[in-house]
């Protein structure tokens, strides 16, 4: 029981140290955005009208107060679900703003993640089982070729190709507006033509990590004592490779899979943006651009609470699935 115990403590004191140093590093870095905004409009050599400086950033409700009053305060918010105004869509909510992103990312990155994990995870217990094999070495080296290709070139082939070249998919957007967002079948037949580009683009480098990873786990998995014992037994290579060997390899995924399922709340800011996909990663980098310290605290808290949680469930799961794991711990 230490072991769940522990997990949990340092879970709460990891998502504590997180939520400070959310706080703390839009402080630090410094900048100004009632100043990027004023000198966005004025132009690189445009002047900017302090007293127009100071009504921004009352408008915006910039904090003037000592730290120690905001962090009291940011923290009073975030339990009371307070994340502020966004200085990039004023006067619209943080919350607002990241509720009409978030859906577009859970969607995009989610599917896209679990279809890379199922595909590779089942590839590398395939390939591990074949291992030494002309299968196994066609698979590899195939596999570690894509892994190296950049995402953006393989984004820009897909777009010169099935866009531009074809005309079968949209290049951009995550719909074309002829349509208002709804769970209507048009809509939705305009947004999955929109999805598909990004997701290909995804999906093609996706799976590789996966798949190296639960082939080399595997392989080493069957190199065990247990392994030995179980083909001394007379077990079928099928039966030693699925049920005893992928049951030991696929812990590992597990726990990587869980950090990426985590991590999904902020996105795939080179895909969005690449794509002018209206998802988590792009909104990021726009509230980075313009200092947008609301709005690019609360990504990075869904993001910081997103993999935390995951890493604490994939603990808990490494305890009930691995006996050693617990038995470890108490030692």
């Amino acid at each position: 029981m230490s072991y769940f115990a522990r997990r949990i403590g340092f879970f709460v004191l990891t998502l504590w140290g997180a939520v400070t140093l959310n706080f703390l590093i839009p402080r630090i870095s410094g900048g100004d955005p009632a100043q990027a905004i004023l000198q966005r409009l004025a132009g690189k050599e445009g002047r900017v009208d302090p007293a127009q400086l100071e009504a921004v950033r009352a408008m915006l409700g910039v904090p003037d107060e000592p730290l120690w009053t905001q962090y009291t305060t940011y923290l009073s918010n975030i339990l009371q679900g307070n994340f502020g105004v966004s200085y990039t869509y004023f006067p619209y909510p943080v919350t607002t703003v990241v509720g009409e992103a978030l859906p577009w990312t859970i969607v995009l990155v989610g599917v896209t993640l679990v279809l890379s994990f199922i595909i590779g995870t089942l590839l590398g217990t395939w390939v591990a089982w074949r291992r030494g094999s002309t299968f196994d070495t066609v698979m590899t080296v195939s596999a570690s070729f894509i892994g190296t290709l950049p995402f953006f070139w393989i984004a820009l082939i897909l777009i010169y190709v099935f866009a531009i070249t074809l005309g079968w998919l949209p290049s951009s957007g995550g719909y074309s507006g002829a349509t208002a967002p709804a769970l209507t079948p048009e809509f939705m037949a305009d947004a999955w033509e929109h999805f598909l580009l990004p997701a290909a683009a995804i999906m093609i480098t996706g799976p590789v990590g996966w798949m190296l990873g639960m082939r080399n786990n595997m392989v080493q998995s069957l190199g065990e004592d247990f392994a030995r014992f179980g083909r001394a037994k007379g077990l079928s290579g099928r039966v030693l490779a699925v049920n005893y060997g992928a049951r030991v390899a696929i812990l590992p995924n597990i726990t990587g899979f869980a950090l990426a399922l985590g991590g999904l709340l902020g996105g795939t800011v080179l895909v969005e943006q690449t794509f002018n996909y209206p998802g988590m990663g792009r909104l990021l980098l726009e509230a980075v651009s313009n200092k947008d310290f609301p709005l690019m605290q609360t990504i990075f808290l869904f993001i910081a609470v997103g993999v935390l949680t995951a890493n604490l469930v994939a603990d808990l799961l490494y305890g009930i699935l691995d006996p050693r794991a617990r038995r470890k711990e108490a030692a």
